[in-house]
């Protein structure tokens, strides 16, 4: 192996490659980067086991050339190391070049590094996913609709299938679900164009936070195919393969009444800031409960300890029916469901004490947020 590259446009390949490499790997080999050169091209990758990226840089970005090879041949190096050896380097471009047997030698400026590496035959290959079942979303309707769900996600272990958003294909629409049993996201999408047989898969939350950083916000589209286990998602030089998990989700469609018992309309940003200063004591007295009292035209916000003190806080609504209610919830659940509905009011509806209420937008339905109240008396 013999080329040289344009160092930022390496490093930042390198770092979303990274995305996909842990310390802790049962495979020793998986710590590292491999890179394979050819004669026009220059392919990075990097798996964990879990999920796997694959970048292909080409010899010309934007009709410059980044990317000169002399001799093709193929590395697997220290990936972390690696990378802020080139983070690091001086000079616009780094020169990698074999020396003996594994090692490569790395140079920038003035510098010259020899680096040992592993032999690239025992780098696992990179499962296989058919393109037959695939749609196309684009990379910011992808990201809104990760933000909008994965922060819902199980924590825990206890329940695999509740660590990953679960994707329902309908006939002409798609339902995303992240649950922790405690509060619910779902995103609905209206699509006429995927070719899925499938009725659902489950995609670890994780692997789709690591895909949310190196998406952009843009109308590129992102090509998502699915197999029997495993979810590729192809955007631009990148493919981003994860597992799917496996195991039923649970039936989330009984959740949801129909008719509620109290109506609150109110402005987003004004809510959140309000829970945000409520929370604060909350917070301090080692718990997350606010109490939202609705009571003749008034909805009141309050929390208590008596170590610290109290607070309470009167918001404005911009309607509101129903019957006069007072009920507890995790004031961080709240706030994430806020900032996961991007619009200027919001629908909350009750439907009674102790069930679970939702959260939407006052003018579409496309997503809808459901969160346990909590008991404290």
């Amino acid at each position: 192996m013999h080329l040289e590259i344009k160092r930022s446009y390496f490093t930042e390949q390198l770092n979303d490659v990274l995305k996909a490499i842990s310390n802790r790997t049962a495979l020793p080999i998986l710590s590292g980067i491999k890179l394979e050169a050819d004669n026009d091209k220059l392919v990075l990758i990097g798996s964990n086991g879990e999920i796997s990226i694959e970048i292909t840089i080409p010899t010309e970005v934007d009709n410059e050339e980044i990317l000169t090879i002399t001799e093709p041949g193929e590395a697997v190096l220290p990936a972390r190391f690696f990378t802020d050896i080139v983070k690091k380097l001086a000079g616009e471009y780094v020169q990698l070049k074999s020396t003996d047997q594994y090692s490569i030698q790395v140079s920038g400026g003035k510098s010259n590094f020899v680096i040992s590496g592993s032999n690239p035959d025992e780098y696992p290959l990179l499962p296989e996913v058919n393109n037959e079942e695939s749609l196309k979303i684009a990379s910011s309707a992808l990201k809104t609709i990760i933000n909008e769900t994965n922060f819902a996600v199980s924590s825990s272990e206890t329940r695999p299938v509740l660590t990953g958003v679960n994707w329902q294909f309908f006939e002409n629409e798609i339902h995303f679900t992240a649950t922790d049993s405690h509060r619910l996201a779902l995103r609905k999408l209206k699509d006429k164009s995927h070719a899925i047989e499938i009725k659902n898969a489950i995609i670890p939350g994780k692997a789709l936070h690591e895909l949310n950083k190196i998406i952009e916000d843009s109308d590129e589209d992102v090509e998502i195919n699915f197999s029997q286990n495993q979810v590729l998602f192809k955007y631009g030089n990148l493919r981003f393969i994860s597992r799917l998990l496996e195991g039923n989700y649970p039936d989330t469609s009984r959740l949801f009444p129909e008719n509620y018992e109290t109506n609150l309309v109110i402005n987003n940003d004004e809510f959140l800031k309000a829970i945000d200063r409520v929370s604060l004591l909350a917070l301090e007295s080692g718990n997350s409960a606010i109490k939202m009292t609705i009571d003749s035209n008034r909805v009141v916000l309050s929390s208590n300890s008596p170590e610290i003190g109290n607070v309470e806080e009167e918001v404005t609504s911009v309607d509101l029916e129903g019957e006069p209610l007072q009920i507890s919830f995790n004031s961080r659940y709240m706030m994430d469901a806020l900032r996961a509905v991007p619009e200027e009011e919001v629908s909350i509806e009750f439907f009674g004490t102790m069930k679970p209420f939702t959260l939407q937008s006052n003018t579409s339905n496309d997503v809808i947020q459901l969160i346990l109240p909590i008991r404290t008396y």
